[in-house]
């Protein structure tokens, strides 16, 4: 069992989905873990402290004092191995964005020095709110882990985003974190690109495309998580930036400038995960002063940019690795098998674009990963943030073998 003897911390806030970790406990207790529970006290008017302590073997905490004795946060965050907040309601992700600490689960969350995992539960409404997505996002720059929310009916009687993840769910989560701990990426340096190029026609036009960055930066945060350092070469994009010590940041604006970077930071590196969306082509032309609509200015003339995942695969040493990325809209498995090849990667994470629904600019992607040997792997649609952790895992087990 991969968790047997691991010391867990529990938090559980006030949503109905707090019966939820009833099951979730027992599930960790079966799986041989050590489990402490704090419940805040709006949890407490949806699940009673008795269940929890019985399950559990120990008593619940609830406050930073019981009457008597002091309850040490500082001493149950450095205990931990791991602290995993399910459900957290939507007012507890903004407290802890924040740094707030207004009460023991919180105190506790600012001492722990162990991986922080988070399991929201909310009606879809509060769930796509952009203040509560913009406090997801900040929580994952903390590399706190993200175990997204499910689809289906809700407390309020609507249907959609916003269910705590199935205890079971969770439990996979956690235990596939603690099954690929010795194959980290602790002492790789990996190459990162991320978002679109953009390609001036003048001063104030370009040439680009739809990308966001998102899956990038999701990237990124991920790669940091599993120990690596990462250099990030990244296009004009409008996404919060991870902030970590591991992280060196390159911003570019053309292909031209990506290329030279990523040409001159990977010989140093282990390894290069190339995401970025870099334009094929650009204008011939570049002119210095704004074109007027009224030149009668019809046609662009357009030259191939330099293919940075050819160059980068023909750079690549025996002890390097390069994973890419395809986006097809027609016979797209035939089209990426034959970029794996021609590139020389490593696999290919194949970007679906099924039923017409593009993942440029999206907040979710479904991947299908090829490999070199035929073989490949498909996955079901899911968060930007979840398909990382599909990635990354996937690096993690090759360079395992």
């Amino acid at each position: 069992m991969v968790l047997k003897g691991r010391k867990i911390v529990l938090g559980v806030t006030g949503s109905i989905a707090a019966y939820k970790s009833v099951l979730l406990t027992r599930l960790l207790i079966e799986e041989g873990a050590e489990v402490r529970v704090i419940l805040t006290e709006t949890a407490k008017q949806f699940v009673g402290e008795i269940t929890f302590s019985t399950l559990s073997n120990h008593p619940v905490i609830s406050n930073i004092t019981d009457g008597k004795n002091w309850n040490n946060h500082v001493d149950l965050g450095l205990w931990a191995d791991a602290f995993i907040i399910a459900p957290a309601t939507a007012h507890t992700l903004a407290k802890m964005a924040q740094g707030l600490a207004d009460n023991m689960l919180l105190a506790t969350y600012l001492s722990a020095k162990c991986p922080v995992w988070f399991a929201p539960a909310m009606d879809l409404d509060m769930w796509r709110h952009p203040a509560t997505q913009k406090n997801v996002r900040l929580l994952q720059s903390y590399g706190h882990q993200l175990i997204d929310v499910e689809d289906g009916f809700l407390a309020s009687g609507l249907s959609g985003k916003g269910r705590m993840a199935e205890p079971k769910n969770i439990l996979s989560k956690i235990s596939e974190s603690f099954s690929t701990e010795k194959g980290s990426l602790s002492g790789q340096s990996i190459l990162i690109t991320a978002g679109p190029t953009h390609e001036p026609l003048d001063p104030v036009r370009y040439i680009g495309n739809r990308s966001s960055g998102k899956m990038g930066i999701a990237i990124t945060r991920e790669a940091l998580a599993h120990g690596a350092v990462v250099h990030l070469v990244k296009g004009p994009l409008q996404v919060d930036m991870p902030d970590h010590p591991n992280l060196h940041i390159y911003s570019v604006n053309t292909a031209l400038e990506m290329y030279e970077q990523c040409k001159k930071l990977f010989p140093d590196m282990t390894g290069a995960i190339l995401a970025a969306a870099v334009s094929d082509f650009r204008p011939a032309n570049f002119s210095k002063e704004k074109i007027k609509s009224s030149s009668n200015f019809q046609n662009i003339e357009l030259e191939p940019t330099r293919d940075i995942a050819e160059d980068l695969g023909l750079q690549k040493q025996d002890n390097q690795w390069i994973v890419g990325f395809a986006l097809e809209t027609s016979d797209p498995v035939n089209n990426a098998r034959g970029k794996l090849k021609r590139k020389n990667f490593d696999f290919i994470v194949l970007n679906s674009t099924a039923e017409g629904i593009s993942p440029l600019g999206s907040d979710e992607n479904q991947i299908e990963i090829l490999f070199g040997n035929e073989g490949y792997q498909k996955y079901e649609r899911k968060s930007k943030e979840a398909v990382a952790h599909d990635i990354l895992n996937k690096i993690v087990s090759i360079l395992n073998k």
